[in-house]
């Protein structure tokens, strides 16, 4: 069977996407899944390309149990081909990638990460908590798990019936 493969997005992706692509590889490691998914993040723009996540970030991820390793890329165009699943933050990350995706079945791959919280259920975006305190940095990291745990759920799911 192939490997469902996953693109997480935020601007930068220094804050958000890596640390929803740290998130989910520790579940699929927790679930001995790994050999099923191939997971990434990527920013819609290229400034921090190359650079390692917010330092802010990897802080925080840290107290959590994370490591993030991840260094910045820019979405690429074989990107949409690529992967089967693209999950924007927010909506000016939906905007921009369905602006860049120019075809139905591309933008069809295209979801909002909130769609999958459980937990969060008022959520509509997972903020940037760039400009922001310790506070929002939190907020996001327990957003992103409820969120990569329901985004799990759901391609579980799927992958179990598909194997039937």
């Amino acid at each position: 069977m192939e490997k469902k493969k996953i693109l997480f997005v935020c601007l930068g992706n220094i804050c958000r996407s890596p640390m929803a692509e740290t998130i989910f590889e520790a579940l699929l490691k927790e679930h001995n899944l790994q050999e099923y998914y191939e997971i990434d993040s990527a920013g819609l723009d290229n400034y921090h390309e190359g650079e390692a996540a917010d330092k802010r970030m990897r802080e925080h991820a840290y107290q959590h149990g994370y490591h993030i390793t991840h260094k910045s890329r820019h979405v690429k165009t074989a990107d949409f081909d690529y992967y089967d699943l693209i999950l924007g933050m927010d909506d000016q990350n939906i905007r921009g990638l369905k602006s860049r995706a120019v075809s139905d079945d591309r933008i069809k791959k295209i979801n909002r990460m909130t769609n999958y919280c459980t937990q969060f259920i008022e959520a509509d975006a997972v903020p940037d908590p760039y400009y922001g305190g310790d506070a929002g940095f939190q907020y996001v990291i327990e957003l992103l798990q409820d969120a990569c745990k329901g985004l799990l759920l759901e391609v579980e799911g799927e992958r179990k019936q598909a194997s039937r």
